[in-house]
């Protein structure tokens, strides 16, 4: 499956504008109408180990683009990945392309962080990622990248019957930041969570896009998006689930809701099912609004400040997705993470 137009920085010609459906929120040809220059490579040695450093774990290392290491790997056993994606270019443009393949009955946990140190720059990801027979994985995204930069991640995952597959995303956004994910249910049985959560604030945009094929009988989907967008930010959810012919007894739920915090922010939401099977149950729900102005007074009545009020009410509203991670001393870092953010 692929859903998406395939994007080459070295060409312009390939960059989607908005009469691309998929990417009408996210107009990359009114951005970039020139393939930018490529990334020297980066000189500065590596400064600490990432947002995941104190979990351990083994570690895939990008700078600008280019592999510190291997740029594919194949996991067997009870492992954890920490793959670091980091961007040192000053106004100009890199690609890279990591692969893992996890065997059947592995587990892994990959910790995916995207550290951005330059300005301006370029950058496109992608990500393949092969979940075999009753095999089981959980990816976590923090991205953290300058509010001039843009970036695009790309992620293709397929899943084979009895896998697991868990997923959640934690994004602050940056000029034109794409992150994409594309499911497979490739077999019987295959069990996915995609997870998502957005910050953003000045003038940042995010885009959350995702689609998932259930190609095969008695998948399960659980999707839960949520964000917070304030000044003149943009959020963007875009999410698809199709349900093939055959693929009898499918479970699928989307939801997707946020929160307006400014009067010129904006959010734009997608939410689609595609069904073509039967016995299937499927469901999907979208909610746009703003902080509950009975608690914020009840709060401030109790002698809590404002902001710090619209705080820790922003953060109730989210930490539902951040409850969802399973691994312990991950949720912690993530937990700790987006508090800083809010």
């Amino acid at each position: 499956m692929n859903a998406f137009p395939l994007i080459d920085l070295k060409d312009a010609s390939s960059f989607p504008s908005r009469r691309v459906e998929a990417w009408k929120y996210s107009d990359l040809r009114r951005h970039l109408r020139e393939a930018p220059a490529p990334s020297p490579s980066a000189t500065v040695p590596l400064v600490g180990g990432g947002p995941f450093e104190a979990l351990g774990g083994e570690a895939m290392v990008f700078v600008n683009g280019r592999a510190v290491g291997e740029t594919q790997m194949m996991v067997s056993g009870d492992k954890m990945v920490r793959l670091r994606l980091i961007s040192r270019a000053q106004g100009t443009g890199h690609a890279l392309t990591a692969r893992l393949s996890v065997r059947a009955g592995a587990k892994l946990l990959l910790l995916e962080s995207h550290e951005g140190h330059g300005s301006a720059y370029v950058a496109h990801n992608r990500l393949e990622l092969d979940v075999a027979r009753g095999a089981e994985v959980t990816r976590i995204v923090l991205t953290d990248e300058p509010a001039d930069a843009m970036s695009i991640t790309q992620a293709q995952v397929r899943v084979e019957a009895g896998g697991l597959y868990r997923q959640t995303i934690l994004t602050t956004g940056a000029k034109l930041q794409r992150l994409e994910t594309q499911v497979t249910h490739r077999a019987r049985g295959a069990d996915v969570r995609l997870d998502g959560v957005y910050v953003l604030s000045g003038e940042r945009q995010a885009d959350l896009t995702s689609v998932v094929d259930h190609v095969a009988a008695d998948g399960v989907t659980s999707q839960l998006t949520k964000g917070v967008v304030r000044d003149t930010a943009r959020g963007v959810f875009q999410g698809k689930i199709v349900v093939e012919r055959g693929a009898d007894g499918t479970d699928a739920r989307m939801g997707h809701h946020a929160l307006i915090l400014g009067e010129r922010a904006e959010i734009d939401a997608k939410p689609e099912l595609e069904i073509y099977a039967d016995d299937v149950q499927c469901a999907h729900g979208n909610t746009v609004g703003n902080l509950d102005e009975a608690a914020l007074f009840y709060m401030q009545q109790r002698g809590i400040a404002a902001d710090e009020a619209r705080a820790l009410l922003t953060q109730a509203f989210l930490i539902e997705v951040v409850d969802r991670i399973v691994h312990e001393g991950a949720r912690e870092v993530v937990r700790e993470w987006l508090t800083a953010r809010l």
